[in-house]
């Protein structure tokens, strides 16, 4: 019997809900994932007691001995994972992470070279009502019209006239793979320092599937929850020349205590990133993830950039009389969960949008290949030449949940708690 089902029967009810719905429904949003039990075991453990302000042996409270084990392993397993010289793992979120990397090298109105919005930069990127765009001048590059891939010339073109104290690339619905090395000689031109944040592409790049920016960007950023299959978090990688300022920033900078319980998970999960069977999950993300990019432009769809390189892909609708939000709700009634998006040039609303991001980790996580992208874009395609119908939705949910039940979540069926 769960404890908490006695204690507190209105959260249990809604954790178990939560646990059918990741269950029963297609998870094709980009940014998501499902860890394993021992990262869910660490995660909910007795680490979450404890206050362990500073850093390793370096600490503001006592009885830190065993907190400092799990961080150490975090912090070398992550070193280790990407080649990076120094590693920060205390980060609460991927925002934070950027947001001590900006606070490292910038000064509140000091320049920022960022990736557009609507050509798949992120809030943290210097969008005008997020902390970034807030504190500090930016200018924002974008992708050519014929390609939808970045504009190099026009990155080098603001990047001289402007000269950045940082320009920041990587994205949150860029499907391509990132020149970093060709950023590295634009920041060497003008003088400023690179920031590549790999929040989507981690596990990507862990696996070789992806150019790692190790070697070109002074800082690299990620969360540790959408392709590295960790805990919700965030970290940050850097040359030891910025380490010591760094981690000031991080911790006192714009953080207190860490939390421990994640930090220990976040390590479950980098170990986990070390092995062959990890490596052999991205590559089946990726063949996923071109699969179902090709059965959509056979279908005749508007693929953004003509398909994908990552874990991710568009559908751009501008060409449409619907838009992404009606397109997401419709999805939501026949259980395929999505999410609204911007597309390049996109002429609707950020809360309408013309287009939806798609994104193959969370489905690929279950044991699902290329046999069933097929069959999961045909039931999108269904869906989207059948809106407002209600009976599509029925039929489609219907053909979902049967599809799901082959691939059990956690390969095994609910039980009377919630995972």
């Amino acid at each position: 019997m769960s404890i908490l089902k006695t204690k507190d029967p209105e959260i249990y009810a809604a954790l178990y809900n939560e646990t059918k719905r990741q269950a029963e429904k297609l998870e094709l949003i980009a940014s998501e994932n499902f860890v394993s039990e021992a990262v869910l075991e660490a995660q909910g453990g007795v680490m979450t007691n404890k206050y362990a302000e500073g850093y390793p042996g370096r600490r503001y409270y006592g009885g830190c001995e065993y907190v400092d084990v799990a961080e150490n392993l975090a912090r070398e397993r992550l070193t280790a994972l990407f080649g990076c010289e120094h590693a920060n793992v205390q980060p609460h979120a991927g925002s934070q992470a950027n947001m001590a990397v900006y606070m490292t090298v910038c000064s509140p109105g000091d320049t920022i070279l960022g990736l557009d919005l609507a050509c798949g930069g992120h809030l943290t990127h210097g969008h005008p009502l997020n902390f970034s765009g807030k504190l500090y001048k930016v200018y924002g590059y974008g992708v050519r019209k014929d390609t939808e891939q970045i504009d190099y010339d026009q990155v080098a073109r603001l990047a001289n006239e402007h000269k950045p104290k940082l320009i920041v690339t990587g994205a949150s619905a860029y499907p391509r793979f990132i020149d970093f090395q060709k950023f590295r000689e634009i920041a060497d031109n003008c003088g400023a320092k690179l920031m590549v944040d790999i929040a989507h592409i981690a596990g990507l790049i862990v696996a070789g599937l992806h150019p790692s920016p190790v070697p070109f960007a002074d800082f690299v950023t990620s969360t540790t929850h959408k392709t590295l299959r960790g805990p919700r978090g965030g970290l940050v990688m850097c040359k030891e020349q910025y380490a010591a300022d760094l981690d000031r920033m991080v911790m006192p900078g714009i953080q207190g205590g860490p939390l421990m319980h994640v930090i220990a998970a976040k390590a479950v999960a980098f170990k986990e990133a070390a092995t062959p069977e990890f490596k052999q999950y991205q590559t089946q993300i990726v063949a996923n993830a071109k699969a179902m990019a090709q059965e959509f432009l056979n279908y005749g769809y508007h693929v953004v950039a003509g398909g994908t390189d990552t874990h991710l892909m568009l559908l751009s609708f501008i060409e449409a009389d619907y838009s992404g939000k009606k397109v997401e709700n419709a999805l939501d009634a026949s259980n395929i969960t999505v999410n609204k998006n911007t597309v390049p040039f996109d002429t609707r609303k950020p809360l309408v949008t013309s287009g939806v991001r798609i994104g193959t980790p969370a489905i690929t996580t279950r044991g699902m290949k290329e046999r069933e992208m097929k069959t999961i874009a045909g039931f999108i395609h269904k869906v989207i030449s059948n809106l407002g119908d209600e009976a599509t939705y029925a039929q489609v949910a219907a053909d979902v949940l049967e599809l799901c039940r082959l691939f059990p979540l956690y390969g095994k069926r609910l039980e009377d708690k919630p995972l």
